[in-house]
């Protein structure tokens, strides 16, 4: 029943005081060294040991992200008063429709205008008259005068066409109409008809949709990933089925500190206007990852873009048509300067092969030729996960084969036989001894042949200093709460991030360091969720996050029930009968005032309390450190 009881002799167990069964020394795996374990081929199928090899080769990793349309900032103008005057009339009298540039946007009064046409005829007439002069100094002043008069009347938004009219026509024109200097959409109206402005009055917003902007939020642990020019795929809701594409012209230089976010922009064509504005974006980023984690485009080998236009790509160096800024190399960009073939390709193995504690991973490799199944742990050094593999630094080399499933079972026949292990890195941890057997999971820490002279003092000295389940089960427990508020808020980025963290905790404690208790108590809760924790961090948007939520909500309910609150203060469990088509759904919150988090907004006050989880007290004389 407890493993990490060992002594040199037979006698009984100083927790449960039952008989202690002697280990069995020897067999095939001895050979092999003490990381070795060998088993029957029945046994190998009992245990669903399957393998896979290490491969090099090309792997994809795919950065989903979530965010909405935006107007171009540098396609929008706005149309303001060049001088003071009244409007008497608006000729787009709302916002939303579409103009051209030159067509007629408002019709304005001005005296100061007036006042500068009749300058400009009476400098006209001056000048006709002066025509004849022999005093040429005479003849340029009324010249000069003339143009001055014209150049005042074109700062103040007179065409030179409507100038020339002034001149032939020989009076004043009491209005003076202001053209669109741009084509677009009008998006904002800020005058009425008779109101009087002043110099520099906004009338309106024009924005150019022919090309829009598409705001992304990325995590920061898919930064590695993302490249200025880089080719975006997203959908939107509208269109269902339909994909637009994009490239990357912006990664902000820094955090969302709330979100753990960084603003990625993305340059769209839109030359029919379907992508308005606010539109909610569904994206991804599917990134060729090569040797040493770089990022491969084969598209962009070798090719040369504009710094501000990603949508600029030339053969051959020159300036941006659009803006004239000279063309860079594609490698000065984070790409790499060879070809596909002449790239070599990362040593990579699945994903579902390494056992990973804190910064610890060991994996089983399959030794070949031996006469029955037999595998060896080994720790590696792993580089960044891509999608469904793991970049590997060292440890294992091409063509060995890995266990990708069934490797907690090997760990734990490892811990029984007091080998290393995941659990227990340390070589020749315990010399032969007779133990308490039963159990597939064994304490972590070697124990002094010795036993103690009572089962309170053997429980105080395996748990002295080691972290408590209760600790870490807290930071789950505060987890889940942000995701069930932030999944009610229908805050979809706050979601995903709240649910990354999630995911990240689970993959981040160190089980080596847990008491034995606390360690059965994380493997039972590991077993329970560990599924639901994945679907939770690989969701995409909120809708599959809420779908994924229910069971991991669920199964921390089930601990709470055995263990009480970790906050010390109660948690109220909840209950919305519609969620899951009709099945219904728990969740937790701090207070009793409902908020669905499987709905949102859409039925916000749907749900009930049903229950209330107050704080377990501790036994009495129970070590303050078991939580």
């Amino acid at each position: 029943m407890h493993p990490q009881v060992r002594q040199s002799e037979p006698g009984l167990c100083p927790i449960c005081n039952m008989d202690l069964v002697p280990i069995e020394e020897g067999g095939a795996e001895e050979a092999f060294g003490p990381r070795g374990f060998a088993t029957s081929e029945a046994a190998r199928q009992l245990m669903n040991i399957q393998t896979a090899p290490v491969e090099r080769k090309f792997v994809m990793a795919s950065v989903r992200m979530t965010g909405k349309v935006d107007y171009d900032e540098t396609r929008l103008g706005d149309i303001t008063a060049w001088v003071p005057g009244r409007l008497d009339r608006l000729y787009v009298d709302f916002t939303g429709i579409q103009v051209r540039k030159g067509d007629h946007m408002v019709f304005l009064y001005s005296p100061e205008l007036i006042a500068a046409q009749q300058e400009l005829l009476e400098a006209k007439r001056a000048s006709e008259e002066m025509a004849g002069s022999t005093l040429g100094s005479i003849r340029e002043r009324t010249e000069a005068t003339v143009d001055a008069a014209r150049e005042r009347l074109r700062l103040w938004g007179l065409s030179v066409t409507q100038i020339e009219e002034i001149e032939k026509r020989g009076t004043p024109s009491e209005h003076v109409t202001i053209y669109a200097p741009m084509g677009g959409t009008v998006i904002r109206k800020d005058a009425r008809e008779g109101m009087y402005v002043q110099t520099g009055t906004r009338i309106y917003t024009i924005a150019d949709l022919t090309r829009v902007w598409v705001r992304l939020d990325a995590y920061e642990s898919d930064l590695e990933w993302l490249r200025y020019g880089q080719d975006v795929e997203f959908s939107v809701e509208s269109y269902p089925g339909e994909l637009f594409h994009g490239r990357i012209s912006l990664i902000e230089p820094f955090l969302d500190a709330k979100s753990r976010t960084v603003r990625v922009r993305v340059d769209v064509s839109n030359p029919d206007l379907r992508l308005k504005p606010g539109m909610f974006v569904r994206a991804v980023v599917r990134a060729k990852i090569a040797a040493g984690g770089r990022v491969v485009d084969p598209y962009l080998a070798g090719k040369w873009i504009c710094p501000m236009h990603p949508e600029v790509i030339r053969d051959s160096a020159g300036n941006c048509d659009v803006c004239g800024m000279s063309l860079e190399k594609s490698e000065s960009l984070g790409y790499l300067p060879l070809s596909e073939a002449e790239i070599a390709k990362p040593l990579v193995i699945p994903a579902s092969a390494p056992l990973i504690t804190g910064v610890r991973a060991v994996v089983y490799v399959m030794l070949p030729n031996t006469s029955r199944p037999t595998y060896e742990g080994r720790e590696i050094v792993l580089g960044p996960r891509a999608g469904d593999y793991y970049i590997v630094r060292s440890g294992v080399s091409e063509g060995e084969r890995v266990v990708t499933q069934g490797s907690f079972k090997i760990d734990s026949a490892l811990q029984i036989r007091a080998k290393p292990s995941m659990m227990n890195p340390e070589e020749g941890a315990a010399p032969p001894m007779h133990h308490h057997d039963g159990m597939e999971m064994r304490e972590t820490e070697a124990l002094t042949p010795t036993p103690p002279a009572s089962a309170a003092e053997f429980h105080a000295e395996m748990h002295a200093g080691a972290p408590l389940f209760r600790d870490v089960f807290r930071e789950v427990v505060e987890l889940n709460l942000e995701l069930a508020e932030t999944l009610s808020e229908d805050d979809e980025a706050a979601s995903l991030g709240a649910a990354r963290r999630l995911a990240a905790l689970y993959e981040g404690v160190d089980m080596n360091a847990f008491s034995h208790a606390d360690h059965l108590k994380w493997t039972k809760f590991l077993a329970a969720t560990r599924e639901a924790a994945r679907r939770v961090a690989d969701a995409a948007d909120i809708r599959t996050l809420r779908e994924a939520f229910r069971p991991l909500s669920e199964n921390t309910v089930d601990v709470l029930e055995d263990s009480g609150s970790p906050l010390d203060v109660p948690l109220y469990v909840l209950r919305c009968p519609m969620a899951a088509r009709g099945e219904g759904a728990l969740w937790l919150q701090l207070d009793q005032e409902v908020r669905n988090p499987y709905f949102g907004a859409a039925m916000f006050r749907c749900g009930e309390v049903i229950k209330t989880l107050l704080a377990k007290p501790r036994a009495s004389g129970e070590d303050i450190r078991n939580g």
